[in-house]
């Protein structure tokens, strides 16, 4: 399944594209901007995209998880016509917040397919990276 998605070019330009826009904390930890991953997820009209983070975050709160370590508020300084600036929302978006994103995206969106299939090969990627013992990473 795995090489199966890797070599569909949807999945290939969208983990390009996440993987542009990546960042990490100084402990190794990934995140996302949501304003930046929005439109890469076929979501280019914020308010449609706020919703979905929205549903990602019940996801978090039914699953007893507080939503507040997984999607933090911040607030970006946004041009505007005629050089006008603009404050608005944005979050910080961890890679369990952006998986559920994902989940939660419209389905007929083909970037939400890849996204999700995405963050499903990843996160396995990462469980297997953190199962391997210390003399395993070592070499």
């Amino acid at each position: 399944m795995a090489q199966d998605l890797e070599e569909s070019p949807r999945y290939r330009q969208t983990m390009k594209h996440l993987e542009n826009v990546k960042r990490t904390t100084d402990d190794g930890q990934d995140y996302w901007l949501a304003r930046e991953i929005g439109a890469i997820l076929g979501y280019p009209i914020w308010r449609e995209f706020e919703a979905v983070i929205e549903r990602a975050r019940a996801s978090f709160e039914s699953n007893k998880i507080n939503p507040s370590h997984q999607i933090v508020l911040t607030h970006k300084v946004m041009g505007v016509g005629k050089g006008g600036k603009l404050r608005g929302k944005d979050y910080f978006l961890s890679r369990p917040a952006c998986y559920l994103i994902a989940m939660n995206g419209h389905p007929s969106k083909p970037e939400i397919a890849a996204a999700q299939a995405y963050f499903a090969v990843q996160t396995r990627l990462r469980e297997v990276e953190e199962q391997k013992s210390d003399d395993e990473k070592r070499l």
